[in-house]
């Protein structure tokens, strides 16, 4: 067996044209695009780069971006009312402050200044309680992209054995409460559980986002299985050179599994499109307007 790989470029290029094709009815019921904003604090070089790309995809999709750059050694007051402001900006629908942040900033105290209908991160403790009980609200957006990937691969979820590796606040628990509202059976994992390959090789589906590089093996997946790589990790090869790799060992894994999102090229695309998607809902929902079917 060979697995099927997961394109998540091209589903994400799929949802990016839904979203752009959906702007046009909003601009001309309220007079305007959707309005997201990006604060991106100090000179983190990998923080440059994923607020580039995000700004460059809302473009994309007609929507206006504003972008606001902060010095490095910003006071926590400075930030705190910049996001003040923006709540109460009209023409701002979504905000996202790009992680991480500096030391002497609170990112728990920042993330829960932003008003929970603008937050497009999905990370205010109101849309965390929203989702896990079951009332509409933004949703992070790497696990959205997850089960949009994983409804395609899989279609109905209902039953299945599904086994998410981590407990994030970002990823981990968003990502079981998704499962679950898909009648997924779902157990969380993570770095200290015991015999972690036990629990690998029950599960027809399976959501690595622990952190660990290749951390979970093809032996241990149960054949025909299908896996959500969540992983990004830098690793250093003998001859010094760098490369990504995901949470799964892809090499072992693509030899049992039957569907899998390589590294790179299979969740990270989805996670910037999953950001789009939620700066439009975050729009309709404001304005009072439905969703759009499909989306």
């Amino acid at each position: 067996m060979t697995a099927t790989l997961i394109d998540g470029k091209a589903h994400a290029a799929a949802l990016v044209e839904r979203v752009r094709a959906a702007v046009p009815a909003f601009a001309a019921a309220r007079g305007r695009a959707p309005g997201l904003a990006v604060v991106l604090v100090g000179d983190n070089p990998a923080s440059h780069v994923y607020v580039k790309n995000k700004l460059a995809r809302t473009a994309t999709a007609g929507m206006r971006s504003i972008e606001h750059r902060l010095p490095a050694d910003v006071p926590e007051t400075d930030l705190l009312a910049l996001v003040v402001a923006l709540n109460a900006d009209d023409a701002v629908d979504g905000i996202l402050v790009q992680l991480p942040l500096p030391g002497q900033i609170d990112e728990a105290k920042v993330l829960v200044a932003i008003d929970p209908d603008k937050d497009v991160d999905g990370f205010h403790p109101v849309n965390a309680g929203r989702l896990a009980t079951g009332l509409p609200g933004l949703v992070p957006c790497t696990p959205t992209g997850c089960l949009m990937l994983l409804k395609d691969a899989c279609g109905d979820l209902s039953g299945a054995e599904a086994l998410v590796v981590g407990r994030s606040n970002i990823v981990g628990k968003p990502m079981a409460a998704l499962l679950t509202a898909a009648s997924a059976t779902v157990t969380i994992a993570h770095s200290r559980t015991r015999d972690l390959a036990g629990h690998v090789a029950r599960a027809d589906i399976v959501v690595a986002a622990v952190g660990v590089p290749e951390l979970v093996r093809g032996s241990w997946l149960k054949p025909g299985a299908v896996v959500i790589d969540v992983g990004m990790n830098r690793i250093t090869r003998d001859d010094g050179t760098t490369k990504l790799v995901g949470d799964v060992n892809f090499n072992e894994a693509v030899a049992v599994a039957r569907a899998i999102t390589p590294v790179p090229g299979g969740v990270g695309p989805m996670t910037i499109a999953c950001l789009l998607r939620n700066t439009l809902t975050a729009a309709l929902l404001r304005a009072g307007l439905p969703a759009v079917v499909g989306l």
